[in-house]
C-alpha cells in the first residue's frame, strides 16, 4: 500500500526522531554554519528595509519627530540620496546573502540526503528475510522516496524558513515597540484571538486530514491490487468495475478534502480579517497621532511594514509546524529502519572458502517467526555426502522449501543443528555460506537489464567469454544468439520479454557462472512445457555435475536418477531411498504420488488424442 503523508504530534520523542536525522549533516556542518550565518544576515537586511522605506517617505520633512527606533539605532535625519543609496546597497547585500544561503544549504542537503538514502538502502539489504515478509515493497520504497524527500525539504527550506520567521518575528516586535508602544499594544492584542482560533480549528483540521489520508490509503490499496493483478482484471473484463471501485474511494477523498479545505479557508479568512482589521485600527490611531504631531507619516509607514512582516511570520510558523509534524513521522520510520538488527555488514571483508558440499541435518525443528505456534519441521535428520544428488518430495506445506531456506540461514533454527563439511552453518559468515550455495527457483525473477547482465549477476566480475560459456552450458545460447542484440538484449522488467523456459535457462546460466559447491533446484521445471522442460533438464544435468544437489520436485519423472529421495509429510521424513526402492514399497507414500501422476499423464494423453 502506498504511503500517505503522516503527521505526528510534536512531542519530546518526535523531536528526538527529527534530531536523529541531523547526524547525517555532521560531515557537512561547515556548510550548515555558513548557511545559517547567511540566513541571519539576509533576514537582518530584510528587517532594515521597512525602516529605510519609512525614512524615505518622511525624508521631505526635516522637522519630523524622531521615533524610539531612530534613537535606538542612533540615526538622525538622513538625506534622500543617502537613503536611496542605502536601499540599493541593502538590496544588493540581501541578494548576495540569499544566494550564498541557498547554495550552501542546498549543497549540504543534497549530500546529507544522498548519504541518508544510501544508508537506508544498504541497511535494508542486510535485514533478515522475515523483515521483508512483514513489510510491503511500497512501504520500503516510500522510505527511500517520499520520507527522504520530506526530510530533504525540511532540511533545505523548512528549518531555514523557521529560523527566518523567528528572527523576523522577534526583530519586528522589538522594532514596533521602539517605534510606538501605543500602536504596538493595539497590534499585539489580536494575537491571543488568533492563537485560540488556530488551536480550535487545528484540532478539527487534524481529524479531517486523518480521515482524508485514510480514504486516500484505501484508494491506493485498490490501485495497487489492480496493478498487481492486471491479467486477472483483463481476463474477467472487469476494467469498468475496478474503475468504479476506485472512483468511489476517490469521491470519499474529495468529500473529506473539501471539508478540510472549508475549515482552512475559514481560518485564512479569519486570519486576514483579524490581521487587516488590526492594521486598520493601527492606521486610524496612527493617522490621529500624525495629525497631532506625535508621529511622522514615514514612521507610521515603517510601523505598518513591520506589522505585515510580523503577521506573515506568525502565519508562516503555523505552516512550518505542520511540515515538521510530517517530518517527524518520516524521521521515525527512517530511524526505525536504521535501528533494525542486521544479519551482517556486507562492507566487512570475508574469506572465500570453497565447500566440499557435505550436508548434515541433526534433529532440526522449526516454526516461522510470524507463526511460532505452528511447527513446520519436526526432528529432521538427514545426511548428504559431497557431490550427491538428493530429492525432497511431499505435498504442499510438507516443509520442503523450509529445509533449503534453513540451509541458507534465511531463518534462525529453533532447535537442532545444520552442518556443512562438519561445521555448524552458524559458524560460517553469511557471505561465505551463501557464496557456496546456488539456487534455481521455480519462479525466476530477473532484473530489467540485458541478458548478459542477468547472467553476470552470479559473478559480477565475469568476462564476456565466461558469460557466453555459461549460456552455452545452460542451453541458452541458441535463443540468445537469435536476438539481433544477442547477449546485450534488454529483457524488460522482471524478464517479461522472455518465455518461462528462457528465463529458467538464464537462471541456470547464472548459477553455472557462480559455480557453487551446493545447488538447490526448487521445482525448476514444474511450470514448463515438454519442449522447454527437455532443454532445461539437460541444462540442469550439466549444472549438477560434481555438485551436492538438493532437488525439490513435483514432477517425479525428473528425479528418477537421484541418489536418495526423502519423502516428507507434516514436517517429518516418512520415507527415504532411491526411486526403485520407493516405487516397490507396498502402500508407500512415494508410490502413491507416482501412481497419481501416472493417472494424470494418461488422462492428458487421452484428452490430446480425443
Amino acid at each position: 500500500m502506498a504511503k500517505v503523508e503522516e503527521k505526528k504530534k510534536l512531542d519530546k520523542k518526535s523531536l528526538q526522531d527529527i534530531f536523529y536525522i541531523f547526524k547525517f549533516i555532521g560531515p557537512y556542518k561547515i556548510l550548515l554554519i555558513v548557511g545559517v550565518l547567511c540566513l541571519f544576515l539576509s533576514t537582518l537586511t530584510a528587517l532594515i528595509f521597512p525602516y529605510l522605506i519609512g525614512k524615505l517617505i518622511g525624508s521631505g520633512d526635516l522637522n519630523r519627530p524622531l521615533s524610539g527606533l531612530d534613537r535606538f539605532i542612533g540615526v538622525d535625519h538622513l538625506s534622500l540620496h543617502t537613503i536611496v543609496l542605502a536601499l540599493l546597497v541593502l538590496v544588493f547585500l540581501q541578494g548576495i546573502f540569499s544566494f550564498l544561503r541557498v547554495l550552501s544549504m542546498s549543497w549540504m542537503t543534497e549530500k546529507a540526503t544522498a548519504d541518508m538514502r544510501n544508508s537506508i538502502f544498504s541497511k535494508i539489504l542486510t535485514l533478515p528475510i522475515h523483515y521483508f515478509e512483514q513489510n510491503r515493497v511500497g512501504d520500503l520504497t516510500s522510505k527511500l522516496t517520499s520520507d527522504v524527500l520530506q526530510i530533504q525539504e525540511t532540511l533545505n527550506w523548512s528549518i531555514a524558513e523557521m529560523l527566518r520567521q523567528i528572527i523576523t518575528l522577534i526583530g519586528g516586535m522589538i522594532a514596533i515597540f521602539l517605534i510606538s508602544p501605543r500602536l504596538s499594544f493595539i497590534m499585539v492584542s489580536t494575537l491571543p484571538v488568533l492563537v485560540i482560533a488556530a488551536l480550535l480549528l487545528g484540532k478539527k483540521l487534524k481529524k479531517l486530514s486523518k480521515r482524508t489520508q485514510d480514504e486516500l490509503a484505501g484508494a491506493n490499496v485498490v490501485a495497487e491490487e489492480v496493478f498487481h493483478n492486471m491479467q486477472a482484471v483483463k481476463s474477467f473484463t472487469n476494467e469498468s468495475f475496478e474503475s468504479r471501485r476506485y472512483l468511489d474511494r476517490i469521491r470519499e477523498v474529495v468529500k473529506y478534502g473539501i471539508r478540510a479545505a472549508s475549515f482552512r479557508g475559514f481560518f485564512v479568512a479569519f486570519f486576514i480579517f483579524s490581521l487587516f482589521g488590526s492594521i486598520t485600527l493601527v492606521l486610524w490611531q496612527g493617522m490621529r497621532m500624525v495629525v497631532s504631531g506625535q508621529l511622522d507619516i514615514g514612521i507610521l509607514t515603517s510601523f505598518i511594514l513591520f506589522t505585515i512582516y510580523i503577521g506573515a511570520s506568525v502565519g508562516g510558523l503555523g505552516d512550518l509546524y505542520t511540515r515538521l509534524q510530517k517530518t517527524a513521522g518520516s524521521s521515525q520510520r527512517i530511524r526505525e529502519s536504521l535501528s533494525e538488527s542486521s544479519e551482517f555488514d556486507f562492507l566487512q571483508p570475508f574469506h572465500k572458502i570453497k565447500f566440499r558440499g557435505e550436508i548434515e541435518y541433526d534433529r532440526v525443528s522449526f516454526a516461522y517467526p510470524s507463526r511460532k505456534e505452528l511447527a513446520i519441521l519436526h526432528d529432521i535428520s538427514l545426511h548428504i555426502a559431497p557431490g550427491r544428488k538428493v530429492a525432497l518430495v511431499g505435498a504442499s506445506g510438507a516443509g520442503k522449501s523450509t529445509i533449503v531456506q534453513l540451509l541458507m540461514r534465511l531463518y534462525p533454527l529453533n532447535s537442532g543443528q545444520i552442518r556443512i563439511d562438519g561445521k555448524k552453518i552458524s559458524d560460517y559468515p553469511y557471505h561465505t555460506l551463501r557464496e557456496n550455495i546456488g539456487i534455481v527457483p521455480q519462479e525466476v525473477m530477473l532484473f530489467g537489464g540485458s541478458i548478459g547482465e542477468n547472467i553476470a549477476y552470479g559473478k559480477p566480475d565475469a568476462t564476456l567469454a565466461e558469460i557466453i560459456e555459461a549460456a552455452r552450458k545452460a542451453n541458452a545460447w541458441d535463443f540468445i544468439s537469435s536476438f539481433p542484440e544477442g547477449i546485450h538484449t534488454l529483457i524488460g522488467e522482471r524478464g517479461i520479454k522472455l518465455s518461462g523456459g528462457q528465463r529458467q535457462r538464464v537462471a541456470i546460466a547464472r548459477a553455472i557462472l557462480k559455480d557453487p559447491a551446493i545447488l538447490i533446484l526448487d521445482e525448476a521445471t514444474s511450470s514448463l512445457d515438454s519442449e522447454s522442460e527437455k532443454l532445461v533438464q539437460e541444462a540442469l544435468n550439466e549444472l549438477m555435475k560434481g555438485r551436492t544437489s538438493i532437488i525439490i520436485a513435483h514432477r517425479l519423472s525428473t528425479i528418477r536418477e537421484v541418489d536418495t529421495i526423502y519423502v516428507l509429510e507434516n514436517g517429518q521424513i516418512v520415507e527415504m531411498g532411491n526411486h526403485q526402492e520407493l516405487s516397490n514399497r507396498a502402500n508407500g507414500i512415494y508410490k502413491g504420488f507416482l501412481h497419481l501422476q501416472n493417472q494424470v499423464l494418461q488422462l492428458d494423453q487421452m484428452a490430446a488424442e480425443g
